[in-house]
This record gives C-alpha cells, structure tokens and sequence, in this order.
C-alpha cells in the first residue's frame, strides 16, 4: 500500500510549472500526494493558487505576500488578501514573516507586514503560514507581543536546531519539514525532528524550490514528498507509512480539510 501524504507548502502557480502542471499533479498522485496546500507569495500569486484549487479538488490555497515583497504591502493589498481569504478554497494565510538573510525589503516593512498578517489569519481563524530565515527570536518576539498563541501557527521549511525547536513546540506550533532535511550539513535540523512531538511535525516541499537530497538542481515538485518522508522516517526510527499516517492526520487536523470536505 502506497502511503499517503499531504504536501503542505508548494508553489504550484509558479510559472515553473506552467508547461506541464497537469502531468506534475498525476506524478503527485501515484507518489501517494493525497492533497497539497499551495500557497501565495504576493497578491498574483494568491490569486493563482485559489484558481488551481477551484480547478482541482486535491489542491487548497493560502494567500500571504512574502517579506521580500513587504515593500508593497500597502493597505490596498492587505484588503485584497482579506477578500481572498473568505474563499472556501483558502485554509491558511501565508506565507509571510522576516527574512534577515537577503534583506530584500526594509526590516521595518517586514515586521509591519508580519504583524498586519498575523492579525488576519485571526480575524479570519485561519492557520498562519511563516517564513523565517535568520530572525528566530524577532519572529517568536513578534508572536507573543501579538497574542499569537491563540493561532494555528506553522513555521514553514523549519531549518532550526533542537532548541528552537523546542521553543516553537512549547507554544504549540508545528514543524514544516522539507528537503533540507535531506542535505548532508542538516544535522542539528535532523536533530531536532528526531526529538520532535511527532503530533506537530508536518510535511512539505516548498516546490520549486528546495529538492531533497539527489534531485538538488532540478525542479521540485511534490512527489518528491515520498523521499522528504523516508528521511523523516529513518531519523525517527519509524516507518514511512506509520509516519504518513501521523502526518497526515496533523495536515487535516490543522488546516481543516475533514471539515472542508464534507
């Protein structure tokens, strides 16, 4: 029997993907994807992902604009998200957060448009999707000062240590696995999902981006997720199916979709 998986973070809408999207979602399929989130980066984006998930009923959309682009991330683009977000087809908002690596927008920005997210995925009681890369305590700070903990809150391709995992785990956030967990310099990443409460691990593949170990310098797509798994898998000393079956389960759960299917 083929485990069964949800992806929980792709960029399906990416033009990457434009030419043979159809064919990336059967390959999906017979790897065992049940579902994936496919999730916005800017307002286009957004938008996209609704229309795919419109189209196709394994697909669900988040709608959030990506720090890089905090910059234009005016109050016109946060009533945009907002009227978005009330779609059927939208289960999260994100992604968004701060990115101190490329700094490509202004940090002040970054945290404005971080803070104006968190409080719609609460206005809208919907799971918050974060991206975070080289802010650790400025992301946790930022949460608390905004009464977060009140939120469904995930943090996106997870790259941290045992104790930042640690500190996500202890406000009950859940973990976003993807490829890096695969690559040979992870090993405080591997670490961390191995002391994990396996109830708040997801998985994912960020597709395009990201390939796990052995696909590096192709495009990802999410039947790569079965290989994500088997690394997750062995790091915990379990097997992939018992291991999708949890993560599956924490997928529904989260993001609503046993009640969105009904």
């Amino acid at each position: 029997m083929v485990p069964v998986f949800i992806d929980t973070h792709a960029h399906l809408q990416d033009p990457r993907f434009a030419a043979d999207r159809d064919e990336v979602l059967r390959r999906a399929r017979a790897a065992g994807v049940s579902q994936v989130i496919n999730v916005g980066y800017d307002i286009p984006s957004s938008r996209l992902a609704i229309e795919l998930a419109d189209k196709h009923q394994d697909l669900w959309a988040a709608v959030g604009i990506h720090p890089h682009d905090a910059a234009e991330a005016d109050d016109e683009a946060i009533a945009q998200l907002r009227q978005m977000a009330g779609s059927d087809r939208v289960v999260a908002i994100g992604e968004t957060g701060l990115d101190f690596y490329r700094d490509l927008a202004p940090r002040q920005l970054q945290r404005r448009l971080f803070r104006s997210l968190i409080h719609l995925a609460g206005e809208m009681d919907k799971p918050l999707i974060i991206h975070n890369r080289e802010a650790d305590e400025e992301v946790l700070a930022i949460l608390a000062e905004e009464a977060a903990d009140d939120l469904i809150v995930i943090m996106h391709c997870f790259c941290g240590g045992p104790d930042f995992a640690r500190e996500c785990l202890s406000r009950g956030y859940y973990l976003g696995i993807g490829g890096t967990v695969t690559y040979p310099k992870s090993g405080r990443l591997r670490a961390a999902v191995a002391q994990a409460d396996v109830q708040q691990l997801i998985l994912e593949t960020d597709c395009p981006y990201l390939p796990p170990q052995g696909r590096r310098g192709q495009r990802n797509e999410p039947a790569n997720l079965s290989i994500i798994a088997a690394q997750v898998a062995a790091v915990r000393g379990v097997s992939v199916q018992e291991l999708a079956t949890v993560t599956t389960a924490n997928a529904i759960k989260l993001f609503g979709l046993d009640r969105l299917q009904q």
